[in-house]
This record gives C-alpha cells, sequence and structure tokens, in this order.
C-alpha cells in the first residue's frame, strides 16, 4: 500500500465553537488578529486580507460575544476612526490555538502514517 500512496498526506481543521455550532475562533480569526496586530487597524487588516472592515469587524464581534471576553481595544489614542490592539486575553487564545493546531497537525500526521501508510 504504501507504494500507491506516496503523493497522499492528511489534512485536517480545527476550529471552536460554541453548544449551537456557531464559530467562535478557527485559522480565520487567527489571521485576521495577527492582521490587525501588524497593521494597527481593522480597516489596515481588511485591505490587507482582501475583506470589508465590516466582514472583520462582523466576525470579531461574534467571538467576543461568544467568548464572553473582549479581543480588542478600538480607538486607541481616543481618536475617531483611531487603531485597534489586541487585549491580552487575545494574544494568549492565538498562543493557545496556534499550539492546539499544531499538536492537532502532528497527531494527524503521526495517525496517518501508522494507520494508512504503514498497513
Amino acid at each position: 500500500m504504501k507504494q500507491k500512496m506516496k503523493n497522499i498526506s492528511v489534512r485536517s481543521k480545527i476550529w471552536l465553537s460554541d453548544d449551537t455550532g456557531k464559530v467562535i475562533f478557527g485559522l480565520g480569526r487567527l489571521r485576521m488578529l495577527e492582521s490587525i496586530e501588524e497593521n494597527g487597524s481593522i480597516h489596515a487588516a481588511a485591505k490587507e486580507l482582501g475583506m470589508s472592515y465590516r466582514a472583520i469587524w462582523g466576525r470579531i464581534k461574534a467571538s467576543e460575544e461568544r467568548l464572553g471576553e473582549p479581543l480588542l481595544l478600538r480607538n486607541i489614542g481616543g481618536r475617531s476612526g483611531g487603531g485597534s490592539e489586541l487585549t491580552d486575553f487575545a494574544r494568549q487564545l492565538m498562543q493557545r490555538f496556534k499550539k492546539l493546531h499544531q499538536l492537532v497537525e502532528e497527531s494527524s500526521d503521526q495517525l496517518f502514517d501508522e494507520l494508512i501508510i504503514k498497513k
């Protein structure tokens, strides 16, 4: 079986959801927060990611509501239309989600090798 399957790999996708199945956090939200942190604003992140401000804002707001914690501090510097900064909670969530994602990928790769390739 190994000979025929050398170009096959396993892929997995994980996200956090609430008890109704609505997305709380995943790779998309992670990319949004990383871009906001890098660029200093939702507007700049939207431009970089090719999304609308409203789309990013809506997803971040929904995550905040489902988590019961803020992810962003908005209007940094007190000016209208000012930038955004990640909260400590958001940074911790991002770090822990990255670790979870890494562990799931490593486990999936190992299980794939053991159960599919080496059989």
